[in-house]
């Protein structure tokens, strides 16, 4: 597949002079492989090459002649026809005999010829592609449809007006297709093909999909081509899997195709699996990939993770022999490190069974000055936890070993591990105290924090794993989230942080403050407000779940009814701006995008049209700013001088605020529709404006580490 990769290279990179130089020195050669040979026709054609390329289609004819059976020659040519432009009396010929020798005895032969252009032979592109689709057309067939309209059944057919009905799966109701139009945007699929089977008998398939994933799944690579992990789910998920029981079938799916010799499955998950040609056993595998490396890491890797998967290789001698001889020959390397030392050690003493020749495991573990440094450098994860085993097997220093790896292993299981292992005995008070340290300063090891946050959720056995212990915990969570929000390299812990809080309805806040003290949910709360990661609506679930456990919190943070959450509170002046707005949007920008949709619809090709799809994402969003705007509308009311307390901070007051610098600063409380930061109007449904809502003259309120006093209020229409 060299010429394959290398004439995409030229494709993806716009050069067309040097893919030709490349495309006459392959088709200048004396053998070919006819599956890469289809594969390149193949990318051409979906490539912007396919019409330049038209015209040197011909050059392709001498590697033709070398294909050895005549149903690979049959499907080249199609695929030559399908992109040659010249309509040659030599192409027309070639098409003609083919389609001759393999259909001329139906009855229908010569009408077929003259739909497909090969009478006149003014323009016969796709000639032989359209004659196949003649030839398969017939009612309770399957087609694929190229414009999105998907897998589709005929349903009734005339030859007479040269029309057929068919069903999609895409698009509601029966579709009358000409058959000018269906050699445009049709592709016959058999019956056994893996649409048509979704498509027509999805019962069956989900069926053979429970029974046999292996079977279906080959079924999909066959007919779909090369596929990710996700690719495959969006092909199977809810359509022939329910998404609720996808995870568990796919788990055990993807161990069968592992360990499948007619699948060849990638090394992360951005590649896709390949259906192969022919079988290959996985000693044949892994011998291609084993002496394709030359890192010594990925030779080990990859030797583990075949020894691993597939333990009966060992029973072949010569097998076992040339994994010894390749893994023991690392040790010759001139660039052995310390931990690639002790890893090959670990593979000949846990999966063969014998001695490594030279040093033991013993002798690596207790003979290194620096085994701390050797162990988190091993990369294969149970033999890192294999190498701590043996550290407490060798070594009297293990306890401080251990707590050392326990805050610098990145890998989850092995934290387990090891907590397990320190947690008992003598050794338990040590963890005890490290792990009071850590919680004196969470940022310390921000990460082994959160870590150890969830540990304790579900092990109530280990330190800190007590009700108080995990409040604790929880307080130390919230400071660690106030120290680290603001910092980018923890950009996605803090994120983590906030899904675990927040997450299935604020599950772990409901169940950790569940009869606490006031004292502790005062703290709680005043830890929340000081982290910017929570939202207004965030911080008001927290207080009201704190309320519902001490509602003697709920009297001391008196609100004002006026911020009901269901009315929008607004001025008279932000009322009129906001009908404006959906006046203009419905009578102005609403029309101009349905024009701006004709046009783009004019344009054709729907599938690869970014005028319509633009066109389309604008009316999206002008609908539903005009739905928003509508909703709030109705629940808009107008601040009116009966609406304002004229002692209490509520909606329409203007509240004069003196910090603890004795600084002064005036704000206005009004409804969203009239904020304004820049002229100090907030929303009612801010963070600040919530803070000192319900408040009167003299009191004082704790906002972003500050505290305020509100030293003067009056209603705000008296400053219009």
């Amino acid at each position: 597949m060299r010429y394959l990769e290398e004439l995409r290279a030229r494709v993806e990179s716009s050069d067309f002079p040097k893919f030709m130089q490349i495309w006459e020195e392959y088709v200048h050669g004396d053998r070919v492989d006819v599956e890469e040979f289809k594969a390149i026709l193949k990318m051409i054609k979906a490539s912007d090459y396919a019409k330049p390329f038209g015209k040197y289609v011909e050059s392709a004819l001498p590697l033709l002649n070398l294909i050895d059976t005549e149903e690979n020659k049959f499907q080249v040519l199609k695929l030559l026809i399908d992109l040659q432009n010249t309509n040659s009396p030599l192409l027309a010929d070639i098409s003609m005999s083919a389609l001759e020798k393999k259909y001329g005895q139906e009855p229908q032969f010569k009408d077929r010829i003259r739909l497909v252009g090969l009478r006149s032979r003014d323009n016969f592109q796709g000639a032989i592609s359209s004659y196949e689709l003649l030839a398969h057309m017939s009612k309770g067939k399957y087609v694929f449809h190229t414009g999105g309209w998907g897998v589709g059944e005929i349903v009734d057919l005339s030859a007479v007006r040269e029309q057929i009905v068919v069903e999609f799966e895409n698009v509601g109701g029966r579709k009358d297709i000409s058959f000018e139009n269906a050699f445009k945007t049709l592709i016959p699929i058999p019956d056994d093909h893996f649409l048509a089977r979704r498509f027509g008998n999805p019962d069956d398939l989900e069926k053979e999909a429970r029974e046999n994933p292996l079977q279906v799944l080959r079924l999909l690579l066959r007919d779909l081509g090369p596929k990710t992990a996700s690719e495959i789910k969006d092909e199977l998920c809810d359509l022939v899997i329910p998404e609720k029981e996808w995870t568990k079938w796919w788990q055990g799916a993807r161990a069968k195709l592992k360990k499948d010799t007619f699948i060849e499955s990638p090394n992360n998950l951005k590649d896709p699996f390949n259906l192969r040609t022919s079988e290959v056993t996985h000693e044949e595998r892994m011998k291609k990939e084993i002496y394709g490396k030359t890192d010594e890491m990925e030779i080990l890797q990859t030797s583990y993770n075949y020894v691993r998967d597939f333990p009966n290789m060992l029973k072949k001698e010569d097998v076992r022999q040339s994994i010894k001889e390749k893994v023991a020959g690392l040790l010759n390397s001139s660039s052995l490190t310390p931990d690639l030392e002790l890893q090959i050690a670990i593979f000949f003493e846990t999966l063969l069974n014998e001695k490594l020749p030279g040093k033991s495991i013993e002798q690596i573990i207790t003979q290194s000055k620096n085994i701390s440094d050797v162990i988190d450098a091993i990369e294969i994860v149970a033999f890192k936890k294999r190498a701590l085993q043996f550290v407490k097997q060798y070594r009297q220093d293990w306890p401080q070993l251990y707590l050392e790896a326990l805050f610098h292993i990145d890998q989850s299981t092995i934290k387990e591990f090891l907590v397990k292992e320190l947690n008992q005995g003598q050794t338990a008070p040590m963890l005890q105290k490290k792990i009071h340290d850590l919680l004196k300063d969470p940022a310390q090891y921000p990460e082994m924090f959160v870590w150890y946050f969830q540990q304790i959720l579900d092990d109530h056995s280990i330190p800190y794993g007590t009700k108080q212990g995990q409040c604790e915990f929880l307080d130390g969570l919230l400071v660690l989230l106030n120290k680290i929000e603001s910092r980018s390299p923890y950009k996605d812990l803090v994120k983590k942080i906030y899904n675990l809080l927040s997450g299935k309805r604020y599950a772990v806040v409901r169940k950790l403050i569940e009869g606490s003290s006031v004292e502790f949910l005062k703290e709680f709360l005043l830890l929340s407000s000081k982290c910017q990661t929570f939202n207004d609506h965030d911080l008001k679930i927290l207080r009201s779940l704190a309320e519902v456990v001490q509602p003697s919190l709920g009297s001391k943070t008196k609100k004002s009814a006026k911020t009901d959450q269901n009315v929008i509170w607004t001025s008279e002046e932000g009322y009129l701006k906001t009908q404006d707005r959906i006046k203009h949007i419905g009578t102005i920008e609403i029309v101009d995008n349905a024009r701006e949709i004709e046009a783009a619809r004019a344009l054709g090709d729907l599938r690869e049209n970014s005028e319509y799809k633009f066109a389309l994402e604008r009316r999206n969003r002008l609908q539903g700013e005009m739905k928003m705007l509508s909703d709030q509308l109705h629940k808009a009311r107008v601040i009116t001088s009966e609406d304002i307390s004229p002692d209490e901070v509520g909606v329409g007051a203007v509240v004069d605020l003196k910090d603890s610098h004795g600084k002064k600063v005036t704000y206005t409380i009004l409804g969203p529709w009239d904020a304004d930061a820049e002229k100090n109007i907030l929303s009612f449904q801010s963070k600040l404006a919530e803070s000192m809502i319900g408040l009167k003259e003299g009191e004082s309120f704790q906002f972003r580490d500050d505290e305020y006093t509100v030293v003067g209020i009056k209603p705000f229409y008296k400053l219009l």
